[in-house]
């Protein structure tokens, strides 16, 4: 009589199909890489739109003190209009105030002819600007500030533009 031997399955026998470690490796690292890629454009994109959300607050509110200013030739009287002029807006207006956001504007009148106004964008830019009744206005920046340190300039600024 003959023996019966039992074969051992192969490997290879059969429909079962996968993936290696190696080949999951590969698709997880790919798919990390592209996830870098975008969260950087996005974040990004993200810090630009915060600052642009601070910047157009600033015109805003150079646009209502300018305004405020035809009435009266004074930006020191015009400081105190602002409220009613753009009401969207709040302004700290007092001595040394500093911005807290993109929405309160820090407001220095130096004099009837001069104004500084300055506000803090989420990612901790302060946007400066400088207005002068017989020079125009001049621009500026400054990063890492928080909203004790974000306070308007008192004199004309570097740049013509931001």
């Amino acid at each position: 009589m003959g023996r019966a031997t039992a074969t051992r399955p192969s490997k290879h026998d059969g429909d079962e199909g996968g993936f290696t470690l190696v080949e999951l490796v590969i698709v997880v690292t790919v798919i990390a890489v592209l996830l870098s890629v975008a969260m950087t454009t996005f974040l990004g994109s993200r810090q630009k739109a915060q600052d642009r959300a601070a910047q157009t607050s600033l015109r805003v509110g150079l646009t209502a003190i300018r305004s405020a200013y035809i009435d009266g030739q004074s930006y020191l009287t015009a400081a105190t209009q602002l409220a009613s002029v753009e009401p969207s807006l709040t302004y700290s207006t007092s001595p040394g105030a500093s911005s807290s956001g993109r929405e309160d504007i820090a407001v220095n009148a130096v004099d009837d002819q001069n104004v500084g106004m300055s506000v803090l964008a989420a990612d901790g830019v302060c946007w400066e600007l400088f207005d002068s009744a017989s020079g125009g206005t001049t621009y500026g920046s400054r990063p890492h500030r928080t909203s004790t340190t974000c306070q308007a300039p008192g004199s004309a600024l570097s740049a013509t533009t931001w």
